[in-house]
C-alpha cells in the first residue's frame, strides 16, 4: 500500500519522492514535471516561509509510518519543514531548469531571511546564521528546530552553488 498517494487520508504527497524523481539523473519526463508542479502547489508555502515535507501530516493513520508519527502534526518531518528535503526540492527544480523556483526555495529556507524584524526573530527562535534541520508548521509555524545541523547546511550549499549558480566542483 503506497504512501504519498491522493487515495491516502494522510501523506497524500511527499516531497522526497517528488524531488528524487528529478534528481535521480534519469531523463526528465512530463510525469516528473507534473510531480514537481504538485509539490510546489501543495508543499511550498511562500507566505509562511515553509516548505512542508509531506501533506497532510500523519495523525490518525491505522498504518504505522514509523517514528515520524511520534511528532505532532505540523512538527518536524510530520508536516513541517525538513530542511534536507526542502533543499532537495530546490535541487530538483534546478534539474528541471526552473531557476526561479530553485531560487524561491533557497530564499525560503535561508535563515537570515527569517529574522528581518524583531517579531520574526522572536517567532523563529534560532540563530540567523545557522540553517536549522527543521521549521515547524501548525501551531508553531515558523519556529526553527534543530540548529547546527550540518546535513541540511551541506545540501543547501549544493542547492546554492551547484543548483542555482551552476558551479560544479571537480577533482584534478
Amino acid at each position: 500500500e503506497p504512501w504519498g498517494s491522493n487515495t491516502n487520508d494522510e501523506c497524500q504527497i511527499d516531497s522526497i519522492a517528488q524531488s528524487w524523481s528529478a534528481i535521480s539523473g534519469e531523463q526528465i519526463t512530463q510525469r516528473q514535471r507534473t510531480a514537481m508542479a504538485s509539490a510546489a502547489r501543495r508543499l511550498v508555502q511562500v507566505d509562511d516561509r515553509l516548505i512542508q515535507l509531506l501533506d497532510p501530516p500523519f495523525h490518525n493513520s491505522k498504518r504505522d509510518p514509523g517514528y515520524i508519527q511520534a511528532y505532532p502534526p505540523g512538527i518536524r518531518e510530520n508536516g513541517g519543514q525538513y530542511t534536507h528535503a526542502a533543499a532537495w526540492l530546490g535541487l530538483a527544480f534546478a534539474k528541471l531548469n526552473d531557476g526561479d523556483k530553485a531560487w524561491r526555495i533557497f530564499d525560503i529556507i535561508n535563515p537570515i531571511r527569517r529574522v528581518l524584524s524583531k517579531e520574526q526573530a522572536q517567532l523563529y527562535l534560532r540563530e540567523p546564521y545557522v540553517l536549522p534541520g527543521d521549521v515547524s508548521g501548525a501551531d508553531k509555524k515558523g519556529q526553527g528546530g534543530w540548529s547546527w545541523y550540518t546535513g541540511a547546511a551541506g545540501w543547501t550549499w549544493q542547492l546554492a552553488v551547484e543548483g542555482i549558480m551552476g558551479v560544479t566542483l571537480k577533482n584534478t
